[in-house]
């Protein structure tokens, strides 16, 4: 869904009316569902799979590709973040363990960082074989900046 409402091949109008009209019928209720998990700012089908398994965890909706504005008036997106909490969660795909890539992401870690926020990172490993893990820490870094349940 990320990726259609992404490329502009469907609206969130669109969505709605095709979930109306399939309300009664079997896997109306799901379809809403995952209709609303969908967000066309994701980057990448395992971003995607992150951001709703954290949801569907309980964890408070992220946005997705937030501006975090620095005090620099640098400009960074995060992959997902809770800006009133200023926490963020990073994914690291195997693209990341390039040089050159791991070098921009370091840098922009640092900044982050610098600017107050908690940055947590999640690889693609983490999130196959240790999401309660993810959850649990996610939960307790927003818990300890102020969200409550």
């Amino acid at each position: 869904m990320d990726s259609l409402l992404g490329s502009g091949l469907t609206s969130p109008a669109a969505l709605s009316e095709i979930a109306r009209h399939f309300a009664d019928r079997r896997g109306g209720r799901r379809a809403r569902r995952v209709f609303d998990l969908a967000d066309p700012a994701a980057q990448s089908p395992p971003e995607s799979h992150l951001r709703v398994r954290l949801v569907l965890a309980g964890l408070p909706r992220p946005v997705v590709q937030h501006p975090a504005r620095l005090p620099s008036g640098l400009l960074l997106h995060p992959d997902l973040a809770w800006p009133e909490f200023r926490v963020a969660v990073e994914y690291d795909g195997h693209w990341h363990t390039d040089p050159d890539q791991l070098h921009r992401d370091r840098r922009r870690l640092n900044q982050l960082v610098a600017a107050g926020w908690i940055v947590l990172h999640v690889t693609s490993r983490r999130l196959t074989d240790d999401f309660p893990g993810v959850v649990r820490e996610v939960h307790a870094v927003l818990a300890q900046r102020g969200w409550r349940r």
